[in-house]
């Protein structure tokens, strides 16, 4: 008897977790209220850490150059995500123009700094995200969401209202504030979060900002709290959790050591980490000498056999 209260506790816990969070909260009555604080905070805007207090209610504009409404390069299914949000129909991608990074070696430049797409209204991004759902993608991935969090949460009622229902990904950067984050909890299913850099001077170097690895340390530990270690359902389908990316920089500029250990220290030795190999320089890399080549194959497995060592073993792509 013990045991099927057990399993049944198990089952309803299953779930929970397999349930889009966001629904959670709307059938609770609770989401009105995080869309007005979002919006509210548009007002002087700190929603990210550069904290540039402009009046985006009023079309200013900041570090991110968005104003009232996000801009939208580009939405697709995409099957060259990590292998548990592609599945078998693809990652419901929308790729935001902008970003509240400025980095030289970025290889979506044209969208993150030369801002490459379109305005859309609150009702046509809720659009996009159904489009998705009726092609059959397993989730909504947001790709540089940070600037337009409180865009996309507008969004999101209206688009949850006409039935949405697939889980939500937080596909940052991760330069984020850990106040924006407080507010997203609840609503986000999955965070994907960027570890680009080991160390703060590097990060100001190459994405011109202060602080990044101390913010970026912080974020990720709010985003496992949140959700904790990746969910993988019976067809190989991210349901809620956390995936780390680190992208490996030529000549060991991203420090990786330090974030493998950081994560493996404290986050959790099983975290679900793409150590990403496809660096080539683009935009304003060839400025930079040192950044000027794409990275070996022996520099990449240096950083695997880093994971390994301290512990990591959930490795995108990478069989051990």
């Amino acid at each position: 008897m013990a045991k099927t209260c057990q399993n049944f506790l198990m089952g309803i816990k299953l779930l929970i977790e397999m349930f889009p969070s966001y629904l959670n909260l709307i059938e609770r009555g609770e989401f009105e209220d995080r869309v007005k604080n979002f919006i509210n905070a548009l007002s002087s805007c700190e929603l990210c850490p550069r904290a540039c207090r402009v009046d985006r209610l009023k079309n200013e504009k900041g570090k991110c150059e968005t104003g009232r409404f996000a801009r939208v390069s580009s939405y697709n299914p995409h099957f060259g995500e990590e292998s548990p949000l592609v599945g078998y129909r693809g990652s419901g991608t929308i790729f935001f123009t902008w970003c509240n990074l400025k980095c030289v070696f970025c290889q979506n430049y044209e969208i993150s700094q030369l801002g490459e797409g379109r305005e859309v209204t609150p009702d046509e991004l809720a659009d996009i995200m159904l489009d998705l759902q009726r092609i059959g993608c397993h989730n909504i991935n947001l790709v540089s969401p940070t600037h337009v969090i409180a865009q996309v949460i507008e969004a999101l009622r209206i688009a949850a209202w006409k039935g949405l229902n697939l889980p939500i990904v937080y596909n940052t950067g991760g330069y984020d504030s850990i106040k924006t984050l407080k507010m997203l909890e609840g609503i986000v299913d999955i965070y994907m979060p960027d570890m680009k850099y080991g160390d703060n001077e590097t990060a100001f170097k190459y994405s011109g900002i202060e602080g990044y690895f101390d913010v970026n340390k912080r974020a990720v530990k709010e985003m496992h709290r949140q959700v904790g270690d990746l969910i993988i359902d019976d067809w190989g389908i991210a349901r809620r959790g956390l995936i780390i990316r680190h992208l490996v920089l030529p000549n060991g500029l991203a420090n990786s050591e330090k974030v493998i250990k950081f994560i493996a220290e404290e986050i959790s030795k099983n975290t679900y980490l793409n150590i990403m190999d496809q660096y080539r320089p683009c935009y304003r890399a060839d400025e930079y000498p040192e950044l000027s080549r794409r990275i070996t194959h022996k520099e990449w497995e240096e950083v695997v056999r880093l994971a390994l060592k301290y512990g990591i073993k959930r490795l995108d792509g990478v069989r051990i």
